[in-house]
């Protein structure tokens, strides 16, 4: 991959920059505590994923939609049984997520610090606008981006937007981040390069087949620091 014509470098943020999905784990388990009185909970995990992907249209990304899908989860999966303080409980674990401290990832300090002296870098990240801008404020990263991209969605169309925007020719672009779904291929579907660095925990709606990967063409890496060694 030649990366000698980057000019701009865009990030993901939750699990890129800072931890994410391991919060929605958590919660997850506790939701299927609240649960396990009412029904088996065995197969919570994939009939919570159905009601969130069925909301995403109308709720979109983020931790608030996640909170009213457990609760229409609940009422559903309990044939209308779980109590009302149940439900506060539900709304209190959402409540927990929004107020969680934001826990910077191993080496994303020193790399951006290293990767701005050179280059145009930005945020690009999904997800409800209040939530990512607290997150954002909250990081003490901010200042460190020329541009911060909070959207709906991460798809070839939205990419294009945001470069058409900032006037970026897609040759000079890479785009960094943890879901080969939404940070790598519709940007290397315009042309563009990108960099995958995986996470441990990742939600089952940016899980792939090997099929969707055939012919595509990005670099993995183990570590974001490992970043700054492969540019220069």
């Amino acid at each position: 991959m030649e990366l000698n014509k980057i000019q701009t470098i865009a990030f993901d943020a939750d699990d890129t920059l800072w931890v994410n999905e391991p919060i929605f784990t958590n919660t997850r388990l506790k939701f299927e505590e609240i649960l396990k009185s009412h029904i088996d909970a065995n197969s919570l995990e994939d009939e919570l994923y159905q009601t969130e992907r069925k909301n995403l249209e109308i709720f979109g990304y983020g931790i608030k939609g996640f909170m009213l899908s457990m609760i229409e989860s609940a009422i559903e999966l309990t044939k209308g049984a779980i109590t009302g303080q149940e439900i506060q409980q539900i709304i209190d674990l959402g409540k927990e997520m929004l107020v969680h401290p934001v826990e910077i990832l191993p080496g994303v300090r020193k790399t951006i610090k290293a990767l701005k002296e050179d280059y145009n870098i930005l945020i690009i990240t999904k997800g409800d606008l209040f939530d990512q801008e607290n997150k954002i404020a909250r990081s003490g990263l901010a200042h460190h981006f020329k541009w911060i991209e909070i959207i709906t969605e991460k798809d070839e169309a939205t990419y294009y937007e945001v470069l058409h925007k900032h006037q970026i020719d897609i040759s000079t672009f890479l785009m960094v981040g943890n879901s080969l779904k939404s940070d790598v291929l519709p940007v290397c579907n315009l042309g563009g390069r990108a960099v995958h660095i995986p996470f441990h925990d990742t939600w089952q709606h940016e899980h792939l087949t090997e099929n969707d990967l055939v012919n595509q063409k990005y670099l993995e890496l183990k570590n974001i620091d490992e970043l700054v060694n492969i540019l220069s």
